[in-house]
C-alpha cells in the first residue's frame, strides 16, 4: 500500500485519499482527521412544539424534495422523502401553510430531528 496523495475537505468534512494497493490506483473517502467532528457542519435541530418546524423523524439520507421556499402547501401535501435501510419514507405537510425555507437537499445525510423544513 503506497498513499499518494489527499483531497480537500468537502462540505461534509470528508477528505478523498488517493492511494495505490498491489500497483492498482485507489481512492476512498474518509473522515478528516484534522478538523475532527466540527468539519462537518452540525444541522439545526427542529424546536419541540414549534408547528412551522418539520424535524426529521429519524436519521437517513433526503431522497427527494418536493417544495421550494415560497412555496404554498395543503395538508396531507408530500413534502419530501427519507431514506433510512433500505426504506422510504415521505414526510406530509400538517397543516396549510408557505414553505418559508427549505434547509435540506437531496442526498443530504440527516440525522433525527433535524430541522428539515420551516414554514412562514
Amino acid at each position: 500500500v503506497r498513499c499518494q496523495a489527499f483531497g480537500d475537505v468537502d462540505e461534509k468534512g470528508m477528505v478523498t485519499v488517493f492511494f495505490e494497493l498491489n500497483g492498482q490506483p485507489r481512492r476512498v473517502k474518509v473522515p478528516d482527521r484534522a478538523h475532527g467532528a466540527s468539519a462537518a457542519k452540525a444541522r439545526r435541530k427542529a424546536e419541540p412544539g414549534n408547528e412551522a418546524h418539520i424535524g426529521a423523524p429519524m436519521p437517513g439520507v433526503v431522497s427527494a424534495l418536493a417544495v421550494a421556499a415560497g412555496q404554498a402547501v395543503k395538508a396531507g401535501d408530500v413534502l419530501l422523502s427519507i431514506e433510512a435501510m433500505k426504506m422510504e419514507t415521505a414526510l406530509h405537510a400538517e397543516r396549510d401553510g408557505v414553505v418559508a425555507e427549505v434547509l435540506v437537499k437531496a442526498g443530504d445525510q440527516i440525522d433525527a430531528k433535524d430541522l428539515l423544513i420551516a414554514f412562514g
